[in-house]
């Protein structure tokens, strides 16, 4: 991987994790489409993904060292088991577990037959029309400190649905959000704020794979990783905000767009599956 190639990935990952358009499917096309006519692979993905993590606990810092010490606290009975703080570090927690578990059960099976183009092309248009329907659906009326448990469970098993590239982690969490009645703003937040164990876990478990594989350097992967994280920064800003006042029509007619655009490519022998 050339260092052109690092620059280019990095600013596509940090573009595309927060927004709910799967970051893992950009990487994967823009691979092969416009540099090296491969994969990037999964080591790549998850390392480059701690970047743009890094900027989900930049920008909440004040709220997660909040959730964590109060988490602390409750623990350990210093203040009500229930404060609604402490509460939201054990449902980030909970919904942590489907997408740890399903992960390590399958992850040869997501690094190889997973990562097929066919397989992006279907979730990028099957889930643009999750999302539509979900924003037609939505009563938005919840915020995050009304979550229950059984909540947190369902949005932790719709997280770990991102495994497929394609599907995107956030829009499926957001998708999941919405389904359950609460707001765009707080299905988002809690999307970033769940996706943070996971990504975080994953991208230091993929490290060991960065020194065995030929198509990447450490050098480039660092360069991406931080490339990653200011790009990925500026969209959390912007997409709290944005949501707060718009539907994700937008990202529902793109997916579909890039999934009829990636399908032609590949019929035509342009990319390969």
């Amino acid at each position: 991987m050339g260092w052109l190639e690092a620059i280019v990935l990095g600013i596509v990952q940090g573009l595309t994790e927060f927004l709910p358009i799967s970051s893992s499917a950009h990487q994967s096309i823009i691979g092969q489409l416009f540099f090296s006519g491969h994969d990037p692979g999964a080591a790549f993905t998850a390392v480059t993904q701690l970047g743009t993590e890094t900027a989900v606990v930049v920008y909440f810092a004040k709220d997660i060292g909040r959730i964590i010490s109060r988490w602390f606290l409750a623990l350990f009975g210093r203040i009500p088991r229930n404060d609604p703080d402490a509460r939201l570090g054990w449902l980030v927690i909970l919904g942590s577990i489907p997408i740890g578990v399903l992960g390590l059960l399958f992850q040869d099976f997501i690094k190889t037959d997973l990562r097929n183009l066919w397989v992006t092309v279907a979730m990028l248009a099957g889930f643009a029309v999750v999302l539509w329907i979900a924003d037609r659906v939505a009563k938005t009326e919840y915020q995050l400190h009304e979550m229950t448990w059984v909540d947190g469970l369902a949005l932790g098993l719709a997280q770990a649905l991102a495994l497929i590239p394609g599907v995107s982690r956030s829009g499926a969490t957001i998708a999941g959000g919405l389904f359950l009645g609460y707001t765009r703003e707080a299905s988002a937040r809690f999307a970033f704020l769940l996706a943070v164990p996971a990504v975080f876990i994953s991208g230091l478990y993929e490290l060991k794979d960065i020194p065995g594989d030929p198509t990447v350097s450490w050098g480039p992967t660092i360069v991406a990783t931080v490339i990653s994280f200011g790009v990925g920064l500026a969209v959390i800003h912007w997409l709290l905000r944005y949501v707060s006042k718009h539907t994700f029509s937008i990202f529902v007619w793109y997916r579909l767009a890039l999934a009829a655009v990636v399908a032609g490519l590949l019929l035509a022998g342009v990319l390969q599956p």
